[in-house]
C-alpha cells in the first residue's frame, strides 16, 4: 500500500531552520572565497578556499537533514543508516570544494564556471539523493523521474550561481544578500527532490511516526558539522578583511611604522616624497 507522507511533521518549524542554516553556510562559504582571492600567498589562498567550501558543504548538508527531521511515513518508523548518513555529508564537502577551488584559482570564465557549476550541482544532488538512500523504513522509496530530474536541473544552476557569487561579489551587503538567494535554491531543490518520493509500505501500519530515537540521532549527526560552521563563523568575525570588505588589509598589514603605529600605505593615504625612492 503506499503511505501518506509529509516533509513537515513538525510544522514550519524544520524548512525556516533548514533555509537558515543553507544561507548560514553560503554566507560563510561567500567571505572566505572573497578572502581567498586577497590572498597571493598559496597555502593561505588554499587555506581560505577550502574552508569556504567546507562552510559551504556542511551548510547544504545541515539544511538537508534539518529538513529531514519533519519527514514522515505514516504507519511506519524511519531509521537512517550511519555509514550512508556520513559518507553523504563527504561527498557534500568534496563536490563543493571542487567546484569552489575550480573558480578560486580560474576565475568565473564562462567555461571554468559551467564547469564547476555541473559538477557542484551533480555532486549536490548526489548528496540529496545518497541522504534518502540511507532511509530505513518498513517500505521502499519510488521517485518520479520528471521531478528528479527538475531537482538536479535546480541544483546545478543554484551551484552555478553560488559560483559564481563566491568570486564576483566582494561587498558584505552584497554576500548577505547572495547567500539569502541561494538559500531559497538550495532548500528549493531539497523540496523538490522530495516532491518525488512515494512509499510503497511492505507491511500493514504498525507504528506511530514519531520518534524520540530518530530526533536523538538526527540532532547528533548534524552537532558535527554545526560545530564547524561555528568554528568559520567565528574565523570569519575576527577577520577585519572578511567583515569590513577593507582593501587595505592583506599580506602585508603586519608591517608598521615606527612605534607600532601603521606605516602611510596601511592607514590609506599615499607614501609622502620624502620617503619615496
Amino acid at each position: 500500500m503506499t503511505a501518506t507522507v509529509s516533509d513537515f511533521y513538525y510544522g514550519p518549524v524544520t524548512p525556516i531552520a533548514a533555509y537558515l542554516m543553507a544561507c548560514l553556510g553560503a554566507a560563510l562559504g561567500l567571505r572566505c572565497t572573497t578572502r581567498s582571492l586577497r590572498r597571493t600567498h598559496q597555502a593561505r589562498r588554499a587555506g581560505w578556499l577550502t574552508l569556504g567550501a567546507v562552510s559551504i558543504g556542511c551548510g547544504i548538508w545541515t539544511m538537508h537533514f534539518i529538513a529531514m527531521i519533519g519527514f514522515s511515513v505514516q504507519g511506519a518508523l524511519v531509521r537512517y543508516d550511519p555509514v550512508t548518513t556520513v559518507l553523504s555529508l563527504v561527498v557534500a564537502i568534496v563536490v563543493v570544494s571542487l567546484g569552489v577551488f575550480l573558480v578560486g584559482y580560474r576565475g568565473a570564465r564562462p567555461t571554468t564556471l559551467g564547469v564547476a557549476g555541473v559538477i557542484t550541482g551533480l555532486g549536490v544532488a548526489a548528496m540529496h539523493y545518497l541522504g534518502m538512500a540511507a532511509i530505513r523504513t518498513h517500505g521502499n522509496l519510488h521517485y518520479d523521474a520528471g521531478t528528479v530530474a527538475l531537482s538536479v536541473v535546480i541544483a546545478v544552476v543554484a551551484a552555478t550561481a553560488a559560483l559564481w557569487a563566491a568570486v564576483s561579489v566582494h561587498g558584505l551587503w552584497a554576500s548577505l544578500g547572495a547567500s539569502l538567494v541561494m538559500g531559497v535554491a538550495v532548500t528549493g531543490m531539497h523540496y523538490t527532490g522530495m516532491a518525488a518520493v512515494t512509499v510503497h509500505l511492505t507491511r500493514a501500519p504498525s507504528a506511530s511516526q514519531s520518534s524520540a530515537g530518530l530526533l536523538a540521532f538526527l540532532l547528533v549527526m548534524i552537532a558535527g558539522p554545526l560545530m564547524v560552521l561555528l568554528v568559520a563563523a567565528v574565523i570569519v568575525m575576527f577577520d577585519p578583511e572578511v567583515v569590513l570588505g577593507d582593501g587595505t588589509w592583506g599580506d602585508t598589514a603586519s608591517v608598521s611604522g615606527p612605534a607600532g603605529t601603521a606605516s602611510p600605505a596601511h592607514r590609506g593615504g599615499r607614501v609622502p616624497p620624502s620617503h619615496a625612492r
